[in-house]
């Protein structure tokens, strides 16, 4: 039960809790036009795609606060879930309301300084989370397809932010890598239910058989799609060099990594938190993104 208004004290670790910044780090593919668009060195293009990912920050911390908000009684049932902020009282009811208010404004208002393109995605990025919640997340597959839909929304955000046409490549690349990273989402949810009972009303239409194949469908696809992008005439032409073909390897062991956590590995963390407290893949993730600058920019 929320404790009396008389004794709860709102805490900035509570906001920050519940705003979850260790998520944000999936705004970096708002970053991504800018690093394939060699335009790292714009100073211009530079200083938009940051305040371009810091509205998209701000943005999907206000879609935690409206999630937190929806699911308050299912959390407070939940035997880790009760310890949220707002399910635990925390963070009043109307604190966390005026924040959801308050996030979204102040960031769709920035969004409209960078540029009314971006803006205009950043608005569709929050309307689609906004039916996620409310909706969507309860309708097996499409959940999946509106956590994709949302990665490809924030590369072309960052596109629209440094006035560039967004790359079929990547945004074909974006879309199976986000829809590896969902499905592989609700199979780490579905597998440690097995032992703790389920904590998505989706997950019963769900099957581990469909899942663990559809992974590796997805798995195969997106290193075949990020293998073709490198050997591309479009990348020929535009980085003028073929040796993107030595990132595949780091892709190849990325994607590994990943389904081996969200298939093997038996703690309860989300696949996110998984991946930013595993070694290996952080390793890997920074090898990667330094031989991309220095083949991209060198080239």
């Amino acid at each position: 039960m929320t404790p009396p208004a008389a004794v709860v004290r709102l805490s900035p670790w509570a906001v920050l809790r519940t705003a979850r910044p260790h998520q944000w780090i999936k705004n970096l593919f708002v970053a991504a036009p800018l690093v394939f668009a060699q335009r790292v060195g714009d100073e211009g293009a530079l200083w938009r795609c940051i305040a371009a990912v810091a509205c998209f920050c701000i943005l999907s911390s206000s879609v935690y606060f409206l999630n937190d908000i929806v699911d308050v009684e299912k959390d407070r049932a939940h035997p880790t879930k009760r310890r949220r902020p707002i399910a635990s009282g925390a963070l009043p009811m109307a604190t966390a309301r005026a924040l959801v208010a308050g996030f979204s404004v102040s960031a769709l208002m920035g969004a409209v300084l960078v540029s009314p393109w971006f803006a205009t995605v950043a608005t569709a990025y929050f309307v689609l989370n906004i039916a996620y919640s409310l909706r969507l997340k309860n309708i097996a597959f499409v959940d999946v397809v509106c956590i994709a839909a949302g990665f490809l929304l924030r590369v072309l955000g960052g596109a629209h932010a440094i006035a560039v046409p967004p790359s079929l490549w990547l945004l074909v690349c974006t879309l199976l890598l986000a829809s590896m990273l969902g499905f592989g989402k609700r199979a780490h949810e579905l597998r440690v239910a097995g032992d703790r009972g389920l904590t998505r009303e989706v997950l019963e239409r769900y099957q581990m058989s469909t899942l663990r194949p559809l992974l590796v469908v997805l798995a195969i696809l997106t290193v075949a799609a990020y293998s073709s992008y490198t050997q591309s005439a479009h990348a020929l032409e535009f980085f003028g060099t073929r040796a993107l073909a030595f990132t595949i390897p780091f892709v190849v062991i990325g994607i590994a990594r990943f389904l081996s956590m969200v298939l093997n590995q038996k703690d309860a963390e989300s696949p996110t938190d998984s991946m930013l407290r595993d070694k290996l893949f952080l390793a890997n993730l920074f090898v990667y993104g330094a031989a991309i600058l220095i083949i991209i920019y060198r080239a």
